[in-house]
């Protein structure tokens, strides 16, 4: 067994290329034999990611205010604390806080994460 404690980790910065504006990330561990992370994330009021995609799927799990989420194939569905999301390998997706509200997730993510192109309002 191995337990990973939030407080001997860092908040540090998301790269800005993947984002649309203030995001950070707490890693909270690898699980190594599901070739995956667990992260925390932090998204400022307004700011989302861009198109990505997880060869091994993601989970999301919203902890404190309102989020987004949406696929290629969906409109943007709302979050708030408490909804979970999964994603299945490959699937194209984004999310992020609304327009007023921050928004912090626990991530799941399994295998290789491939950012796409910025998300647009269109």
């Amino acid at each position: 067994m191995r337990i990973a404690r939030g407080s001997d980790t860092n908040e540090i910065p998301m790269d800005a290329d993947h984002f649309s504006g203030p995001a950070s990330r707490r890693e909270l561990g690898s699980i190594d034999a599901l070739h995956g992370s667990a992260v925390l994330v932090s998204f400022a009021a307004g700011t989302r990611n861009s198109w990505h995609r997880h060869s091994g799927g993601q989970v999301l799990y919203v902890l404190d205010g309102l989020g987004r989420v949406a696929t290629r194939t969906g409109e943007p569905v709302d979050l708030k604390p408490g909804d979970l999301v999964y994603a299945p390998p490959g699937e194209e997706h984004w999310h992020g806080a609304t327009d007023h509200e921050p928004m912090t997730h626990l991530a799941l993510g399994f295998g290789e994460t491939q950012f796409l192109e910025p998300v647009t309002d269109d």
